[in-house]
């Protein structure tokens, strides 16, 4: 059964990057859509980003695009989300997603991370 581990996450001021990483054991990514949720205190789940199976076609949210790059490490079986020009609104924990295909992905019967807490200071 494969299991995910997202990593990178901690506290960071406003105008800041970090860069999470999403880890899988028991089976590549190569062949799998994934994605990048986040849940933000007192609301719910919402997605960040995601990254085809094929070709690596990237889709972003609106409210991260320009800032965020979702990327294939295939290598190190790893896709990661680079997060630059941080703001306080981007405060959340950060879940992988793995899925068959992209419309997949955000369903609760898909695989998921247990989540990396991201802090944005002001």
């Amino acid at each position: 059964q494969v299991q995910l581990v997202e990593s990178g996450g901690g506290l960071v001021q406003a105008g800041g990057s970090l860069r999470l990483s999403c880890a899988a054991s028991g089976r590549t990514f190569n062949n799998n859509a994934v994605g990048w949720f986040r849940q933000p205190p007192g609301k719910e789940r919402e997605f960040v980003a995601k990254i085809s199976r094929f070709y690596s076609n990237t889709i972003y949210a609106e409210s991260v695009k320009g800032r965020f790059t979702i990327s294939r490490d295939n290598a190190k079986n790893t896709v990661n989300l680079q997060m630059n020009s941080l703001k306080p609104e981007d405060t959340a924990i950060y879940y992988c997603n793995l899925a068959p295909v992209l419309g997949q992905l955000g369903s609760h019967d898909t695989t998921w991370g247990q989540g990396t807490q991201v802090t944005v200071s002001s």
